[in-house]
C-alpha cells in the first residue's frame, strides 16, 4: 500500500545531516564541467573528467564521504552522498518541472534500492522556477517514485526495495516558500498514490461497496458530504444504464456522490469517474489473455476520489465540487444484459445495447444526466478508461480529450502539461453521431470500429446538453503510462495531479454571448 512518506523542509546545516543519503543536483553543460553545489565540486570533478558522470538525465553518482576523503575527517556527517543529473535545462517552465519530477523519481528509486530510510535533497538553483515550484515538483517525484504495492507479498525478501520513510528538502531559498510548494506536491502525489492503491487491489477486494466505503471515509476525515445511491433508489429514479450493466453481477451497484460546498454563488465543478471494478465484457466476453488488467477499469473513479482527497486537505475557497463515481462490475451472469436489449437511461433516452463490452458509456450516461439535473454545474469533466481505440490512436503517452467547450478543454490541457500528464484533443461533431443511429431506439451504444473513441464521446454528449463538458479517455494512460522514474509499473494515478492543479486555479468559465 501507499507508503506514508514523511516529507519536510529543513533549515539544518547539511553538513550536520547524519541520515542515510544526502543528494545534490547537477546541470549538464556542453563540454564544460557540470553546474553543481560548490561543496561537492571536488567530488564530482574527477567523475566528470573520466566521463563517468556528465550530468545527463538520470546520471547518478554515489560516493561514501569516508572513502572520498581518505585519512581525513569528512565535512559531511551523512552515510552516503549522491549527485543526480538533471540534463540540459529545459526551455519552458513545464519542461523544468518535469526534469525535477524525474530527478525526484530517480532519487527515490535509488534510495529504495540501497534501503536508505532518511534522505535529504538539496534543491538546485534554477532561476526560471520559484522555490515553491522547485519544491513542489521535486516533492511529487520523490513521493510518486517512492510508491510500492506489496500488500499481498508474504515472507522476507532481502532483494526487495524498501521505501524511504523520510524525505527532507533544503535550499538557499525562503523556507516558507519551499514549505508551501512541498505541501502542494505532497498532497497531490499522495492522492495519486491513493488512486494507484485502489487500482492495484484485486477485483475480489475492490468492489463497488469498497468505493462507497472510501467515499464515506473521505467525508469523515474532511469537510465533505457523502451520499450513496443504492440499487433500489436507482430503480426508482430510472438509472437504466447502471442497472443494465450490473445485471450479470452478484454484487449490487453503487453511485458514490461526494460534495464539497463553499457558497451558493460560487461556481460548481462536477467530476465523474468510471468505476467498473471488474470488466469481463459481459456476454460480449473479452479474450482471456490480459483480462486480469480489467481490474483497472475503475481508474477514472479512483482518480476522482483522489482529487477529492486533495480538495479536502486544501479547501479551495471559491469553488464547489461534486464528484460522482458510478460503480459496478460487468459480468456475464444468468441475468446479464444481452446484445440487442434496449434500456432506458435516466431522463428517458433509450439505447440499443449492441455490444455489452461498451458498458462504460452506459453507466457514465446515467451519472452525467442525473448529476447535471441535480446540481446544475458550471462545468463537467468525466474520466474513464473507455476505449481501446484511444490506445491505437495515441498509444500510452497522451490522454485523449474531447469536449463541447474550447475554454474548458484548453484549461485541462494546460494543467496536464504542467503536471507532466499530456492530453491530445480529438474532434467531436454531428457527423460522428450518425454512427450511433439505431433502427429500434434513440441510439445504440457502439458506432462500429471507425473513430471508436470519438463515437464513445458522442454517446456521452447526448446526456450533457449544453453544459460545458470535457471527456478524458484514460484507457491508454491509466496503466502502462509512458515509462518514467516516478511512474511505477501498473496503475499510474493519471489525472489526479492534473485536476488538482485545475481546481487550485479555477476561475469561472466565460459566459457565451446570447
Amino acid at each position: 500500500m501507499t507508503t506514508k512518506t514523511s516529507l519536510h523542509v529543513t533549515e539544518e546545516k547539511i553538513e550536520n545531516f547524519s541520515g542515510d543519503l544526502l543528494v545534490f543536483c547537477a546541470i549538464k553543460r556542453s563540454k564544460k564541467m557540470v553546474i553543481c553545489d560548490e561543496r561537492i565540486k571536488k567530488i564530482v570533478q574527477p567523475a566528470w573528467k573520466s566521463r563517468d558522470f556528465t550530468g545527463k538525465k538520470d546520471d547518478f553518482l554515489l560516493v561514501y564521504p569516508t572513502v572520498a576523503n581518505p585519512g581525513k575527517r569528512s565535512r559531511f556527517a551523512c552515510k552516503r552522498i549522491a549527485v543526480i543529473g538533471l540534463g540540459t535545462p529545459g526551455e519552458t517552465k513545464n519542461e523544468l518541472r518535469e526534469q525535477l519530477r524525474l530527478a525526484g523519481g530517480t532519487i527515490a528509486l535509488r534510495a529504495k534500492s540501497c534501503r536508505a530510510q532518511k534522505v535529504l535533497v538539496i534543491l538546485p538553483e534554477i532561476a526560471a522556477l520559484s522555490w515553491s515550484e522547485r519544491a513542489e515538483s521535486m516533492s511529487e517525484g520523490l513521493v510518486l517514485g517512492n510508491y510500492s504495492f506489496d500488500k499481498y507479498k508474504t515472507g522476507d525478501d532481502e532483494d526487495r526495495p524498501v521505501p524511504v520513510k523520510t524525505f527532507l528538502l533544503s535550499g538557499t531559498g525562503s523556507p516558507r516558500s519551499m514549505r508551501q510548494g512541498m505541501r502542494l506536491g505532497r498532497n497531490s502525489a499522495l492522492a495519486a498514490c491513493s488512486a494507484r492503491d485502489m487500482a492495484n487491489e484485486p477485483g475480489n477486494v475492490w468492489t463497488p461497496e469498497k468505493f462507497a466505503d472510501y467515499g464515506k471515509q473521505l467525508a469523515a476525515r474532511y469537510p465533505l458530504k457523502c451520499r450513496i445511491i443504492e440499487k433500489r433508489e436507482m430503480k426508482k429514479i430510472g438509472m437504466g444504464g447502471i442497472l443494465a450493466v450490473n445485471q450479470g453481477s452478484a454484487l449490487p451497484p453503487k453511485l458514490v456522490v461526494l460534495r464539497y460546498m463553499t457558497k451558493k454563488k460560487n461556481p460548481t465543478l462536477m467530476l465523474v469517474g468510471k468505476g467498473l471494478t471488474f470488466d469481463s465484457g459481459g456476454v460480449s466476453l473479452k479474450p482471456a489473455a490480459g483480462m486480469e488488467d480489467m481490474k483497472y477499469d475503475m481508474c477514472g473513479g479512483a482518480a476522482v476520489l483522489g482529487v477529492m482527497e486533495v480538495v479536502g486537505q486544501e479547501l479551495p475557497p471559491n469553488i464547489n465540487i461534486v464528484a460522482l463515481v458510478p460503480a459496478t462490475e460487468n459480468m456475464s451472469g444468468a441475468g446479464a444484459v444481452k446484445p440487442g436489449d434496449i434500456i432506458t437511461h435516466f431522463g428517458g433516452k433509450t439505447s440499443e445495447v449492441v455490444n455489452t463490452d461498451a458498458e462504460g458509456r452506459l453507466i457514465l450516461a446515467d451519472a452525467l444526466a442525473w448529476g447535471i439535473e441535480t446540481y446544475n454545474p458550471e462545468a463537467v469533466i468525466d474520466l474513464a478508461t473507455l476505449t481501446g481505440a484511444v490506445i491505437i490512436g495515441l498509444g500510452h503517452h497522451r490522454t485523449g480529450i474531447l469536449g463541447n467547450n474550447d475554454d474548458l478543454v484548453k484549461r485541462i490541457c494546460r494543467a496536464g502539461e504542467q503536471a507532466g500528464e499530456p492530453f491530445w484533443r480529438l474532434p467531436l461533431g454531428p457527423e460522428y453521431e450518425k454512427q450511433l443511429k439505431s433502427e429500434v431506439a434513440d441510439l445504440k451504444n457502439v458506432g462500429g470500429r471507425p473513430a471508436g473513441t470519438i463515437t464513445a464521446a458522442a454517446y456521452l454528449q447526448k446526456f450533457v446538453g449544453k453544459t460545458p463538458w470535457a471527456h478524458c479517455d484514460i484507457a491508454g494512460t491509466a496503466w502502462d503510462f509512458t515509462e518514467k522514474s516516478y511512474v511505477a509499473k501498473g496503475p499510474s494515478g493519471i489525472c489526479v495531479r492534473t485536476l488538482a492543479g485545475l481546481v487550485r486555479n479555477w476561475s469561472p468559465l466565460p459566459r457565451k454571448k446570447k
